[in-house]
């Protein structure tokens, strides 16, 4: 989406100055080169960043700490897949980190969701430290309602855009899906985020989120059944909102809960098609919970994909071991660092023991096991 820099003012150049010591000298070109009408540059958006490894235009998902996971941030154009853990408690903490990221930065935002009214989602996680890039939220605050009052955002609430001679009949799940669609097209479209349409005031970001994608408050019944009827309607829902994320300034969050799925060839499908993915497991109601091994804990975070852009290939995270846990009501993500593995200590404490058993059954065979002398024949 960025468009890469070029060489411009302040670039030495080599240049002869021979006189009559027959030297070289270094010059400097003229700053009036890089003036306006000097080539192209990164565009400069509120909230965003190019990408040190490919110039690639980034915003914060609201949280330092999964940014730095994903190579700095998340690309404009892509979509990032979060895939809910079982209780479906900390998983939303980063839908809306996401979005309140967005409101603080001033970015257009779009909340799209089965469950919750879109206006009380946005009303939580208000910020409390800001960062280089992205900010710290208390989850037990909320955002000031003047920000709020000042920021752009639109909401979709699915129960609001389908009509009720629509419920209850097999393609409801396909039309909510393509009024959702039309929903974002129209909103990209009309406000000039696709570049056809130029943006009147000083280029900005629309931030796209989606909660609880497929899941049965969608109408889906792909956490139904094994073998379900609608599951091509939620890979062709992502293949065309990835087209229209390509060729515009938005990016998008999803959460999914993907644990409900019953077949893995549609949790791969979806993984495919997006660029980021994310998976939170939550200790609540597993040993885990209870093994004083992971008390500092709250769950795993593993990262299943990291977009490489303009590929054919997706890249994999080389951070492996990550674990989350709620630390003074902020969301923090930290290397899974349990106590040193004392099987190696245990074996020799134990062949110790063997030994000294040994010596007290008296010479013959047993002082082999002892292993203090060999036998003569």
């Amino acid at each position: 989406m960025a468009a890469t820099a070029t060489c411009g003012a302040g670039v030495p150049s080599l240049a002869s100055t021979a006189g009559q010591s027959g030297t070289f000298s270094f010059q400097r070109k003229s700053k009036a080169s890089g003036a306006d009408g000097g080539g192209p540059r990164l565009l400069s958006i509120a909230g965003t960043r190019p990408s040190v490894r490919n110039g690639q235009l980034l915003v914060s998902t609201g949280l330092p700490a999964l940014d730095q996971l994903l190579g700095g941030g998340l690309a404009v154009g892509t979509v990032l897949l979060i895939e809910e853990d079982k209780c479906n408690i900390y998983s939303p903490l980063l839908f809306k980190y996401f979005l309140a990221e967005g409101i603080v930065n001033g970015h257009t935002v779009l909340v799209a969701s089965a469950r919750e009214k879109p206006a009380d989602i946005l009303q939580q996680a208000g910020p409390v430290s800001s960062s280089r890039f992205g900010h710290y939220y208390d989850i037990s605050k909320r955002i000031p309602p003047e920000m709020l009052g000042s920021s752009k955002w639109h909401g979709f609430f699915l129960t609001e855009h389908i009509t009720s001679d629509l419920k209850g009949e097999s393609c409801s799940l396909s039309r909510g899906y393509m009024k959702l669609l039309q929903f974002i097209q129209n909103i990209i479209y009309t406000e000039g985020f696709d570049g056809s349409n130029p943006q009147k005031k000083q280029k900005n970001i629309l931030r796209i989120g989606i909660q609880n994608l497929g899941s049965p408050l969608w109408g889906d019944d792909i956490c139904c059944t094994e073998n379900c009827d609608n599951n091509h309607s939620l890979t062709k829902f992502l293949y065309v909102l990835r087209g229209l994320l390509r060729t515009s300034l938005s990016v998008c969050i999803i959460t999914m809960p993907t644990h409900l799925i019953q077949n893995e060839a549609i949790i791969t499908r979806v993984r495919n098609l997006s660029d980021t993915a994310v998976g939170l497991e939550s200790f609540i109601g597993s040993e885990r919970e209870t093994n004083p091994l992971y008390k500092d804990y709250h769950g795993l975070i593993y990262i299943r994909k990291i977009p490489r852009l303009n590929n054919l290939t997706c890249d994999e995270s080389d951070v492996k071991d990550l674990a989350f846990k709620l630390k003074r009501k902020l969301f923090s993500i930290e290397r899974l660092h349990l106590p040193p593995d004392l099987s190696d200590t245990v074996s020799r404490s134990r062949k110790q023991d063997l030994a000294e058993a040994a010596k007290q059954q008296g010479p013959g065979c047993g002082m082999m096991a002892g292993g203090g002398k060999h036998l003569d024949f």
